[in-house]
């Protein structure tokens, strides 16, 4: 298997994190192959480019400020690790108005197109919610 271009793989991940900051769901399921998925935690499968729209737009609705950082991008022989922070504000419909500030990864295998094929995402979600009720500083 030839080593992964990581300049490439760099400013694709760049790009995606950017693109979670839009308030745009659609781009950044344009990232994911038209048969992509994405799972956060131990939720269900989103499949397909609306399904992983529609979950992006959850957080997004959630955190209208939302922003996330790349942290760390690690090639590895499971897939590509895309080490993230995402900050923001729950001042979506019935928001708490807490600042979150929680970090996580995704874990990417991708098509041969250079696209997401399969996402699973991973993030403390009891410090989550304990973030969204109380604040980062709660």
């Amino acid at each position: 298997m030839p080593e992964p271009d990581l300049a490439a793989l760099t400013a694709f991940a760049t790009r995606y994190a950017q693109a979670w900051c839009s308030q745009d769901p659609k781009r950044v399921a344009a990232f994911f192959a038209g048969d992509g998925s994405l799972r956060v935690n131990e939720g269900p499968v989103a499949a397909g480019r609306e399904a992983i729209a529609t979950v992006v737009e959850g957080f997004m609705r959630g955190f209208p400020d939302l922003a996330v950082t790349m942290d760390k991008l690690a090639p590895g022989a499971d897939g590509i690790a895309f080490h993230w922070t995402l900050t923001g504000t729950n001042t979506g419909t019935g928001g708490t108005g807490k600042r979150v500030r929680i970090s996580g990864r995704e874990l990417w295998q991708l098509n041969t197109d250079g696209l997401i094929a399969r996402s699973q995402g991973t993030f403390d979600g009891k410090e989550f919610e304990r973030q969204v009720l109380e604040g980062v500083d709660g």
